[in-house]
């Protein structure tokens, strides 16, 4: 088994994780970490028929991924994030984390607008989102990015190094903004994506769920680039 933790934050994602899951290939099943903020649907139990460890996270994304990867094995190296809705390839999960196992890389994430995508996997606005944000931390930075996708892996050391506090959807962006800051060597490598395998986005379901996400982004981005951390 690979000395790798994955963390897959979820909520209401019954018709999803047990698949999720089990894609995962069995040398980077050691360690499954499901971080659950209060599913009821089955999540919880579905997860841990699959193999998985099952925390009660509470909410909050980032919260989720924090408490996740706070509970990882002791002799984990590397932490890597996925999301919980089956579209993420799971079974690529080697291309992201290898290259932080081997020490070539510190920080390595998917990237969904480099890759193939399936037809309206994503929308629009998630495709401008991430190319604006990552416009804004090249400008900050010198770093480029093309996308936030969850899909995402990085040394232990490193991630306990960055001190995350985000505990919203605005923890993926301050990781990014902190990893860049820090010098931290990284890479974006393009990883097909595929529609949801079931249920609803929290985020792109709904206007109500895009304009919160949004928020807590935009006041992320503006709290790490100004030193309010």
């Amino acid at each position: 088994m690979e000395p790798v933790t994955l963390v897959i934050p979820t909520y209401n994602e019954a018709e999803s994780i047990g698949a999720v899951v089990r894609e995962i290939p069995a040398e980077y099943r050691g360690d499954i970490i499901v971080a659950d903020g209060g599913s009821r649907d089955g999540t919880q139990q579905i997860a841990a028929a699959a193999g998985a460890r099952v925390l009660d996270a509470g909410r909050g994304y980032g919260r989720a991924c924090a408490m996740g990867a706070a509970a990882a094995l002791p002799g984990s190296r590397v932490i890597v994030f996925m999301d919980g809705d089956g579209a993420d390839r799971g079974d690529l999960i080697a291309r992201i984390a290898g290259p932080v196992l081997s020490g070539a890389l510190d920080f390595v994430l998917a990237s969904r607008t480099e890759g193939a995508r399936d037809p309206g996997a994503m929308l629009w606005h998630q495709v401008l989102a991430g190319r604006l944000a990552g416009f804004g931390m090249g400008a900050l930075y010198g770093v480029r990015y093309t996308d936030m996708c969850a899909f995402r892996a990085i040394s232990r050391s490193a991630l306990e190094s960055l001190a995350l506090r985000e505990m919203t959807y605005g923890w993926n962006i301050e990781m990014q903004m902190r990893a860049a800051r820090a010098k931290l060597r990284i890479q974006e490598v393009p990883m097909p994506y595929r529609c949801r395998a079931g249920g609803q986005s929290k985020v792109a379901g709904s206007l109500g769920g895009t304009i919160r996400a949004g928020t807590k982004i935009v006041n992320t981005f503006i709290r790490v680039a100004t030193g309010n951390s």
